[in-house]
């Protein structure tokens, strides 16, 4: 199996300065916290604590997975995914990386799945669109609602839709359509799917929604549209073999956690991932949920007000050159930006020579797009160089579910080390919830009414301060 690779030498000192830079001194400080960190993660996981650390060897839950794509894949022209957050990020990244981008205009004949809808937002415009453009194939329709609870407002308020849909157009055999990816044994729609009898997956105990991805909230609908989560699962144990090394040097997962961890003590902030890959763009997206939820914290293990984070931002290459690179290299010096890379496409696609004559672009004639996408990412990179901006490279040898599952873990198990360092709670997210109640109090649900009358004078708009 081909490994994706981490390149770091240009986030350290010797590449930007010690200002800028990563020493050798910091690294060796960071050597022992590190390895106790590893120790503590295996202690953990033999204690049965960071159960996201052995979904890549969970082979009865992707077995469960196997099953329900056979029964609903051969009456499937349509799947609608319904779930927010880690419910739905992780499911987008995957068919986005691993699917061509053309997916749901493929033919029925051509296409390795069903058409695909992630509904992870309750935009009424984007809803109806879907709606109306599935009415007519909605006896095809498998909707697959996820959320552990059943208790997420825009979750909850997309299955009261899609639930009275399918029960329009296929009376009591509706439930039939529906497949529910919850907790295995309390919330509220598990007590639903108990009353109406729907199949089901479970999200694993112990996982939280963006460290979901490798479980059946994120291969259910891989597997469904033709990728193989089995490689995907292989890609990620090779990556958690990796990230058991004691030595940081040779633990991936270690040395990121390790240079950001040093780099935002030296006001590096803002954390920015730029693929030079379409595909992979949705990565990102996965990626800010991840890296902003579970570091984001006020309040550490043992002090108070340590307000630690850093803001993850996408960029993608080449596009973002043209709008962000001014900013990344003459703004604040106040970003490490980790690029990602793929060595080998699936095409290359040839430039023509027809412009050779031209003397300003006769450079491209006989190229091709591969070897111009990477000439940009190294010339970015030289010139953010140039500008003591401190960058990594992630390597993918080529696309494959072999390497997302290796990024994916990866990153997971570096959150978890950057957590360690900072000394919070990689896995809460206490600041959610506030914003949930609110939106509760506003619809209406029992039991908020005192909050929305705090809510109101927000709800006012002051005349004084409208344009």
């Amino acid at each position: 199996m081909d490994r994706i690779g981490l390149y770091w030498k240009h986030a350290t000192a010797e590449a930007v300065g010690e200002k800028h830079g990563v020493t050798e001194k910091e690294l060796k400080e960071l050597t022992t916290p590190l390895k106790n960190l590893t120790k503590q993660f295996a202690d953990d996981r033999k204690a049965g604590k960071l159960r996201y650390r052995d979904l890549p060897y969970d082979e009865e839950m992707v077995d469960a997975i196997h099953r329900e794509v056979e029964h609903f894949r051969d009456r499937c022209d349509t799947l609608v995914v319904l779930g927010i957050g880690g419910s739905a990020l992780g499911n987008i990244a995957l068919q986005n990386a691993l699917n061509p981008m053309t997916y749901n205009l493929m033919s029925d004949r051509t296409r390795p799945g069903p058409q695909l809808f992630v509904l992870d937002n309750v935009d009424p415009e984007v809803i109806r669109s879907v709606v109306d453009l599935i009415g007519p194939r909605l006896k095809r329709t498998i909707v697959n609602v996820i959320s552990k609870s059943g208790e997420t407002a825009e979750t909850a308020a997309q299955f009261i839709l899609f639930r009275d849909l399918l029960l329009q157009k296929l009376g009591k055999k509706y439930k039939e359509n529906i497949l529910a990816t919850t907790d295995p044994a309390g919330g509220t729609l598990r007590e639903i799917c108990n009353k109406e009898g729907y199949r089901t997956l479970e999200v694993p105990d112990g996982v939280g929604g963006r460290f979901s991805v490798l479980s059946a909230v994120g291969l259910f609908s891989a597997a469904m549209c033709g990728i193989d989560i089995d490689a995907l699962m292989q890609g990620a144990a090779a990556m958690d073999k990796r990230c058991k090394e004691a030595d940081p040097l040779a633990n991936p997962a270690a040395m990121l956690a390790a240079i950001h961890y040093i780099l935002n003590n030296k006001g590096k902030k803002i954390s920015v991932m730029m693929p030079y890959s379409s595909a992979l763009y949705s990565l990102a997206d996965w990626y800010r949920q991840l890296w902003a939820e579970s570091l984001g914290k006020q309040n550490g293990l043992r002090k108070e007000n340590i307000f630690a984070g850093q803001t993850p931002i996408k960029a993608l290459g080449t596009t973002d050159q043209h709008s962000q690179v001014q900013l990344y290299r003459e703004g604040p010096n106040d970003k490490l930006i980790t690029f990602i890379e793929v060595e080998r496409f699936s095409q290359k696609v040839a430039i023509p020579s027809s412009m050779k004559e031209s003397q300003t672009l006769k450079y491209l004639a006989g190229s091709n797009f591969q070897t111009l996408i990477n000439s940009e990412k190294l010339g970015t990179e030289y010139a953010l160089l140039e500008s003591k901006r401190p960058t990594l490279t992630l390597s993918f040898p080529s696309i494959t579910p072999q390497a997302v599952g290796q990024f994916l873990y990866l990153y997971e198990v570096a959150v978890s080390y950057m957590g360690g360092l900072l000394d919070i709670n990689t896995y809460d997210q206490p600041a959610v919830q506030l914003g949930k109640d609110a939106t509760y109090a506003l619809m209406g649900k029992g039991g908020f009414d005192d909050l929305a009358r705090k809510i109101q004078p927000v709800a006012r708009r002051d005349k004084k301060y409208l344009l």
